[in-house]
């Protein structure tokens, strides 16, 4: 029983990071769009940020979890 509600409370977790994993990627995404002469600083941000998000998105459905279940 331990175990169910550990995973569960990972679970959570994780759907929490990708949330705002793709909260910070879309507004970076906005910023560089709008951006007259964007700063590699923030182009190298975007990229990571990016890359994160699909890294959380891999991970999730790894472990097999949907948004509707919780």
């Amino acid at each position: 029983m331990r175990r169910k509600r550990w995973k569960k409370e990972i679970d959570r977790a994780l759907l929490e990071a990708i949330f705002m994993s793709e909260a910070e990627w879309k507004q970076l995404r906005f910023i560089m769009d709008n951006s007259v002469e964007p700063i590699l600083e923030n182009k190298q941000r975007l990229l990571l940020s990016e890359a994160k998000y699909m890294f959380l998105l891999r991970e999730a459905k790894h472990r097999k979890i949907s948004v509707l279940r919780y």
